[in-house]
């Protein structure tokens, strides 16, 4: 392939040269460079085609001077597995200085990695330094990302896998075992009382987590829901968290469990404290006490998987 060419990165490429560590470094600078209105993203737009069936586009600029373009993902249930969707899609790139399109890279593996590294960067910004025990509620590909990424921030004792089908829940224990201190969570209450990092991953379209389990000084990322409509925690845990967002604009416009919270009358707007970029840059507070519950939403965002993209590009040049 000539450097001058378009480089195609598939799922394999992705894992090569996005890890882990890298990625949460990439996502941190990215919601400093959202933060700081340095970034251009418009809200997305997903077009319904149908029951399980949308078509979702999402553009950005890294900068006005750095590289841009658009994630382009479908959102398909799964016929055979219900309950299940999957993200399908490429992340397209365009260099700053004629125009040219020279990266498209597998979205699926992309978004895979990134939101765990998101989840990891709001954890390492709001959580208490010395929490013990996690919790992550869901069975599906993101438990298995977020195994990933979240120890690189924090070292956990115990770790606790809660799903609503305790064998899907057991397999992913089986499957890192002897890696992690991994274990099955049977009831989502006791788990919850008993954890101080709290991961929601599920698709659930009422809430699997309530404000009542969770004790203080608890850090929540809510990560499942990325629009309106399925609700992950109750109106409880809202009200009684300390909620930063990756971005207001879009929490205001499409995080599920503010807004219902909203309608409900519970909260208003200003509930929405601070951006976690503002956070990272010191602009605003995050945790403020040992004994404060702190809510991440992370909905996920263009220059998320733009950056991300970026960094495969540049890796993939670097290395040849």
């Amino acid at each position: 392939m000539k450097r001058s060419e378009l480089s195609i990165f598939d799922a394999e490429d992705v894992r090569a040269l996005l890890d882990y560590p890298s990625c949460i470094e990439v996502v941190r600078e990215a919601m400093k460079a959202l933060s700081r209105g340095e970034t251009r993203q418009l809200l997305r737009t997903m077009i319904h085609m149908g029951e399980g069936r949308t078509f979702g586009l999402m553009p950005g600029a890294l900068s006005d001077q750095g590289m841009f373009g658009a994630k382009l993902i479908s959102v398909f249930a799964e016929p055979d597995n219900p309950g299940v969707r999957r993200h399908r899609g490429v992340v397209t790139l365009f260099e700053p200085v004629e125009g040219r399109p020279v990266c498209v890279a597998d979205a699926e593996e992309i978004t895979h990695i990134r939101t765990a590294a998101a989840t990891a960067v709001g954890t390492d910004a709001l959580a208490r330094e010395d929490v013990k025990v996690l919790l992550l509620m869901g069975t599906g590909g993101q438990v298995h990302s977020h195994l990933e990424a979240l120890p690189l921030v924090r070292r956990f004792e115990r770790i606790l896998i809660w799903g609503r089908d305790a064998a899907k829940a057991q397999a992913v224990v089986d499957a890192w075992s002897g890696r992690l201190p991994v274990e099955v969570a049977f009831d989502a209450r006791t788990a919850a009382a008993e954890a101080d990092v709290i991961c929601t991953l599920t698709g659930a379209r009422q809430p699997i987590l309530l404000g009542e389990w969770v004790r203080a000084g608890t850090h929540v990322n809510i990560v499942g829901s990325s629009g309106p409509g399925p609700v992950e925690v109750d109106n409880a845990l809202v009200l009684a968290a300390r909620f930063i967002a990756d971005s207001k604009a879009s929490a205001l416009d499409a995080a599920a469990e503010f807004l219902v919270a909203r309608a409900a009358g519970v909260v208003s707007d200003d509930h929405i404290v601070a951006e976690i970029g503002e956070v990272l840059l010191g602009r605003a507070s995050g945790r403020r006490s040992a004994d404060e519950i702190t809510v991440y939403k992370s909905l996920g965002h263009a220059v998320q998987d733009l950056a991300s993209a970026a960094h495969i590009f540049h890796a993939s040049r670097n290395s040849n």
